[in-house]
């Protein structure tokens, strides 16, 4: 049978992210996405005006409907969320619809560049790391790993050398192992390449034995969606089989081309990178 992963994240009409990007991508992968929409938006909240029909008080329908179903998913996957009642609702979800046998992954949207998001209030931050440390998985990025480990995102802004900064950045990974979280995959990490003094971004998987950075030239340029669609193939590699290692390869090698084309195109941040032509390394 199919696998299912059941996506909560908002749609975006405008963006190429949340569940725009990840329905496209978990599809391509061969696994059917199941959408469970937070919000349904115009546009993503980067463009300077939008309209955003909250669903905060709808999602408990969903989750009904799919238990008089009798669904069951192979993993569940979470990402942005925009108030403690939604992560409330996703506690409740989880309740009912996380086996053993299915896998959470959690990508804790929470901010970036040393900066958190207006609506995360002290209480949400605690309420995210509540959900990230019951997950198997999380894709945070440099800064919500900070976040998550309540330290000073400026002390690692600091580091300069490529080893001392993949050493720090594991052991923080480290100090969130725990429960059922076995792996922690910190995107979008910025580094000189000490061999050959290029400028990288790379994505650093840690576990409890192990680390791996995958990491690739960096070509500029930050846009809309890719840490939804780094998240979106590892989920999708999760519900087939693959290895992790080997989901982080393909992730960014199909992320480093949408940029590159992108950038080429000079496409504006808000919109995206353009995806759709590369969704064929994905089957």
């Amino acid at each position: 049978m199919t696998k299912k992963i059941a996506v909560i994240n908002d749609l975006s009409g405008f963006g190429r992210c949340s569940l725009t990007a990840a329905i496209s991508v978990i599809a391509a992968m061969g696994v059917q996405p199941c959408p469970l929409p937070t919000a349904v938006l115009s546009a993503q909240t980067g463009y300077p005006s939008y309209y955003c029909d909250d669903y905060t008080d709808r999602m408990h329908y969903f989750q009904l409907e799919w238990e008089k179903m009798g669904a069951e998913f192979d993993g569940i996957y979470t990402g942005f969320v925009a108030s403690e009642e939604q992560i409330e609702n996703i506690f409740s979800f989880l309740d009912k619809f996380h086996k053993k046998k299915s896998f959470l992954l959690v990508d804790p949207v929470m901010g970036d560049d040393g900066k958190v998001f207006d609506m995360f209030s002290d209480n949400m931050c605690g309420l995210m790391k509540e959900l990230a440390v019951r997950a198997d998985i999380i894709t945070p990025n440099l800064t919500e790993l900070c976040l998550l480990t309540n330290t000073d995102y400026r002390m690692i802004q600091e580091m300069t050398d490529e080893k001392h900064l993949l050493k720090i950045i594991g052991q923080l990974a480290r100090n969130m192992l725990k429960g059922g979280l076995k792996t922690v995959v910190v995107t979008g990490v910025h580094f000189l390449d000490g061999d050959d003094g290029i400028l990288k971004m790379g994505n650093l998987a840690v576990t409890e034995t192990q680390s791996y950075i995958s990491a690739f030239p960096y070509v500029g340029g930050s846009y809309s969606g890719t840490g939804d669609l780094f998240a979106s193939i590892i989920a999708g590699g999760m519900a087939r089989g693959d290895k992790i290692k080997d989901s982080i390869e393909l992730a960014g090698k199909f992320i480093e081309k949408s940029i590159i084309d992108s950038a080429e195109e000079n496409v504006p941040r808000n919109d995206g990178v353009n995806y759709e032509k590369y969704l064929r390394m994905l089957i």
